[in-house]
């Protein structure tokens, strides 16, 4: 009977969602009814909410979650700053009069946004205003150049430092203690947010470098679909190396603050957020009406990040109320094929909950359940984490639920079929990464500091 309590539980907190409750509300609203309804059917120990005033606490004081409003203000400050609108003009006139050069303009520029900024949305739909117009009034075929926006867009899951890696760290770390403590360990290694950064920078450059043959591919192959162009203003190498300093500064400091040890995520973000002030300073971007901007959206990320993170915490009580993770754990235990077939199992659910649920969601409901179980089972837990974050990547770029996908068709007008054909390659090259991991896990090791 709990298994079905469980399941129900599960399917209730989908249909909710896919009508279209705010995700929050719907994880803690519909956990309660379940919860009452399971205690006066007399299949729900009340006593596992008393953990809940804990849980809250714990997610309040949090140093590691403290890094997300910061990362987010830096962000969205360099977005005002219209360091995209630099970059790309600058290295459009450096590349383009080379075949395809837009092409790996907006990959190189992509990239640096992904380290800048880490937020997945404004850079999809940013790259997209910017280079497609560009790409389009110079021949460029349009579904290799909304391709190339979306998947460049979306390395923000990936490079660090990312968001979604702040999240995961946190979550995996708890998810990494807990599955030592089921396995008799009482003194708990720990994964901190900086091994994910460290551990995400060989597979995020190996995806940036696979796109570029990919490009060259294409250039070789098909001329025609991405031609040279010749630039009127032409950019000295003083104005370009302008652009691209500044950035490249700002991510150094940042990732190297962290990666050393000298500074905690919060810190390396707080070192960001001033720099982000600094380079809009600079640019004459920065204003109080912009100040205020960015802080009223910084304000309104952060508080859905850590409403769904309480409404996740309430779930996952009453989930494990039901005994729904000793269910998940019975049925993904002793699959035939080992844990290849438990990660394969696994990896393939979170692919598809990435078309219904945002990476926030599927970090803090399906992580903690399915986390201690893979763990256990021997899975080194930065690696792990690298493989859920491209899992995830992938599952934003594919037809015809993907977020990035929605996220462009709202920027730009695009003919589905076009966006779908120009997605496909890297969907397959994303596929091809995950495989590389898989074959070589010591690609998520190479860095250590």
């Amino acid at each position: 009977m709990e298994i079905i309590w469980a399941l129900g539980l599960f399917v209730a907190i989908a249909l909710a969602l896919l009508i279209g409750y705010p995700v929050a509300i719907t994880l803690g609203g519909v956990s309660l009814w379940f919860a009452l309804a399971g205690w006066f059917a007399g299949w729900f120990d009340t006593s596992f909410l008393m953990a809940m005033p804990n849980r809250v606490y714990g997610i309040m004081t949090n140093v590691t979650l403290m890094a997300v409003p910061v990362f987010v203000f830096m962000g969205l400050v360099l977005e005002k700053a219209k360091l995209a609108e630099s970059l790309l003009e600058n290295m459009a006139a450096l590349m383009g009069k080379v075949r395809g050069g837009l092409g790996f303009a907006l990959l190189f520029v992509g990239m640096l946004l992904a380290a800048s900024t880490g937020i997945v949305g404004a850079t999809v739909v940013t790259l997209g205003l910017l280079a497609l117009p560009v790409m389009k009034k110079n021949g460029y075929e349009e579904s290799l150049s909304v391709g190339t926006v979306c998947a460049t867009g979306t390395l923000g899951q990936i490079i660090p430092p990312s968001i979604v890696l702040v999240l995961l760290g946190d979550v995996l770390s708890n998810a990494y203690q807990q599955a030592q403590i089921d396995m008799g360990i009482f003194s708990p290694k720990t994964v901190s947010v900086g091994d994910l950064f460290a551990g995400a920078i060989i597979p995020g450059l190996i995806l940036v470098l696979f796109y570029a043959l990919y490009w060259l591919i294409i250039v070789f192959k098909s001329p025609q679909k991405a031609p040279a162009i010749q630039f009127e203003n032409k950019k000295n190498i003083l104005e370009i190396l302008g652009s691209l300093l500044p950035p490249l500064l700002l991510i150094v400091a940042v990732l190297g603050s962290i990666l050393s040890g000298f500074a905690s995520p919060t810190e390396s973000a707080s070192v960001g957020a001033v720099g982000a002030m600094l380079l809009a300073f600079a640019k004459k971007q920065l204003s109080l009406s912009v100040l205020m901007e960015v802080g009223r959206e910084t304000v309104k990320v952060t508080a859905m990040v850590f409403m769904i993170l309480i409404g996740a915490a309430l779930f996952s009580l009453v989930f494990k109320g039901f005994s729904g993770d000793e269910i998940v754990r019975a049925l993904l235990v002793d699959l035939p094929g080992g844990k290849y077939t438990t990660l394969f199992i696994v990896m393939v659910a979170i692919f598809l909950l990435g078309f219904i649920l945002d990476f926030i969601e599927i970090t803090f409901i399906v992580i903690p359940i399915i986390g201690p179980i893979l763990l256990a089972q021997g899975f080194d837990p930065v690696w792990l984490g690298i493989m859920f974050a491209i899992n995830l990547q992938t599952s934003f770029l594919t037809p015809p639920f993907g977020f990035a996908l929605f996220y462009i068709k709202g920027a730009v007008d695009i003919d589905s079929v076009k966006l779908y054909k120009g997605v496909i390659p890297f969907i397959i090259i994303q596929i091809l990464v995950l495989c590389l991991l898989v074959w070589q896990p010591q690609l998520t090791d190479l860095i250590k500091f």
